[in-house]
Order: C-alpha cells, then sequence, then structure tokens
C-alpha cells in the first residue's frame, strides 16, 4: 500500500478547519456576488496590510532555506508579492478613494494573524513556514478556483480572486505542497505532527481574520 504524503495527510488530520474556512460567510458572499462594499473594502485595507507581513514571512523561508532552488523560488515569490499584489492594492486603493490609515488594522482578529504567522516565521524553521502558508495559499486557491467560474460584479473584487487562479499562483500553492511532500519522506512522526497542527493553527487564524470585514 503506497504511503501518505505529508501533504495529504495534513488535509486530512486538518479537513474539519479546512472545511470551516471553505465555508465561511465570507468566501460564500464572494463565491455568491454578495460581499458589501463596506466589508470588501475593509478586507481589503486588512488583507493588504497582511500582504505587507508576507514580504517578511517569506523573507525567513528564503533564510533559511537550504537549497539555492528553494532560494530562487522564493526570491520570485518575494518579487510578486512586492512588485504585483501590492501594486494591486495600491492601485484598487487610488481607484476607491481608500485612505488606509483611516482603518484600524490592529482590531485583535486582524493582529491575532498577523502577530501569529510571524510568529511561526520567526520562531520556526524553512518547514513551518512551508505548512502556515500552505493552510493560507492552499484555502485561498481552492475557494478561488470555484469563485472564478460565477459571476463577480464588482471588477476589483473579480481581478483579486483571478490573481489566485492564475498559473502563478497555483503553481505556488503546489510548490508548497511538494516541499512538505519531499521533506515528509524523512521526517520522524512527530515532526509530521506538528508540521499538520502548524497547518491547522494557521487556518483556526485565517478563519478570525476574515470574521474581522463583518465586525
Amino acid at each position: 500500500m503506497a504511503t501518505e504524503s505529508l501533504s495529504a495527510r495534513i488535509l486530512r488530520e486538518n479537513d474539519a478547519v479546512l472545511g470551516a474556512m471553505l465555508s465561511h460567510r465570507f468566501v460564500e458572499d464572494v463565491q455568491n456576488d454578495r460581499l458589501t462594499k463596506a466589508a470588501f473594502e475593509r478586507y481589503l485595507v486588512f488583507e493588504g496590510a497582511f500582504v505587507d507581513s508576507a514580504i517578511s514571512i517569506f523573507a525567513y523561508a528564503a533564510a533559511t532555506a537550504k537549497t539555492m532552488a528553494q532560494k530562487r523560488w522564493l526570491i520570485a515569490v518575494l518579487d510578486t508579492l512586492a512588485n504585483e499584489q501590492i501594486a494591486y492594492f495600491e492601485r484598487t486603493f487610488a481607484s476607491r478613494g481608500i485612505d488606509p490609515s483611516s482603518f484600524d488594522t490592529g482590531i485583535p482578529r486582524v493582529e491575532a494573524f498577523r502577530a501569529g504567522m510571524l510568529e511561526i516565521a520567526r520562531r520556526g524553521g524553512f518547514l513551518d513556514i512551508v505548512a502556515a502558508m500552505f493552510a493560507a495559499e492552499w484555502m485561498y486557491w481552492t475557494w478561488s478556483k470555484e469563485a472564478a467560474s460565477r459571476p463577480i460584479s464588482d471588477p476589483l473584487l473579480k481581478e483579486w480572486v483571478d490573481l489566485h487562479v492564475e498559473p502563478g499562483f497555483a503553481a505556488q500553492a503546489q510548490w508548497l505542497k511538494n516541499e512538505l511532500d519531499v521533506a515528509g519522506e524523512m521526517l520522524e512522526e512527530d515532526e509530521k505532527a506538528r508540521l499538520s497542527a502548524i497547518f491547522g493553527q494557521a487556518l483556526h487564524l485565517e478563519i478570525d481574520f476574515h470574521d474581522a470585514p463583518y465586525l
């Protein structure tokens, strides 16, 4: 019988929390084209602030990566975050007349997500970061594929969804999955369980974060 890959184990063990995130009110509102303008704009500011933190998280990953292939991949990820995703927020804020400084990005659920993900990166190693970001990116890629197949009336929301199904983002989610699977072939049981727990921790943080636009 084939041995279960580490990513398959992680997804199996965290099926309930992943399902909770994939059926979150925010996800369902986007997929059913009923996300309010106010909720979308609050989300944009909160998510834009987190993408800045994601640059730091992936910089930690690049610093702790073992191979040049990993470092090159992560450098490309950093470039995409800084020059494509951040640029999206800059354009969107300008076109919508949004002043990010007028929003409180320090509210508990938003700050807990930022601080929690950064803490995983600071305290853990390369695989800790991979497990946490696999949770975030696999989740986004999964629900965005469904959303992208449905009508979305707000063009800026449509653009945001499309960013998460384009080939580059899909490749990034698959790369994180593959890094876990390759490493998993050599890891002890306790380390596999620990990485699975980090994946679950990241998803719990994501769920609370996605509650924030409605508060």
